[in-house]
């Protein structure tokens, strides 16, 4: 379980594709904290360390992650938002993340509002998934806030200090990033559709 609140960067080093496997290593400032079967999200999708080098960590995808997020179009010296397992007795302070990507959504568009920045993300409706105006979402496993929702789109406002120190600064028109819906919207969507 994780907030939404990323730690820190990191860098993809190596990537290596072993049967239906991805084998993924990192360098991080937060490489000396960690340990084996720790879990840690990478830009949203939670995974497993497997490994720990002298610069760099390892995380293992399956098949099923490489489907359904956006970690098949990761590239050596890509940057990743990181943030480790949230610790029980600690404030929450973004929401609720499982670390469970529901879906990739795509970036429609990027607005300077003079001083912070408005971006706008669409997505398959058809999967069922759905975002409230004021409610929680996880974008490349930050915790926002929606604005502008819409039944296949949704805008999020990103302050200076996000921009930073994310990888929000490389967005693009067309990139592809990974959504968590807020749990708690999963559910009900769930209990209504069951008749």
């Amino acid at each position: 379980m994780f907030t939404g609140i990323i730690e820190t960067l990191g860098i993809i080093k190596d990537l290596k594709k072993q049967d239906g496997n991805l084998h993924i290593s990192v360098s991080s400032s937060i490489l000396n904290e960690l340990k084996i079967d720790q879990s840690v999200s990478h830009n949203g999708i939670c995974l497993t360390v497997v490994a720990i080098e002298d610069n760099y960590y390892t995380v293992t995808a399956i098949q099923e992650t490489i489907d359904k997020t956006n970690i098949g179009n990761w590239n050596i010296n890509d940057i990743v938002n990181l943030e480790r397992a949230m610790k029980l007795g600690d404030r929450l302070d973004g929401h609720l993340v499982q670390g469970h990507v529901d879906q990739i959504g795509i970036c429609k568009s990027i607005e300077d509002t003079n001083g912070s920045w408005l971006f706008t993300f669409e997505y398959d409706f058809s999967l069922h998934n759905i975002t409230i105006e004021k409610g929680s979402i996880t974008v490349n496993g930050v915790s926002l806030t929606v604005v502008n929702s819409k039944s296949n789109e949704f805008s999020v406002a990103i302050i200076p200090y996000t921009y930073e120190h994310t990888n929000f600064n490389a967005f693009k028109i067309g990139t592809k990033v990974n959504l968590e819906f807020d749990v708690i919207g999963k559910y009900v969507s769930k209990l209504y559709s069951i008749k």
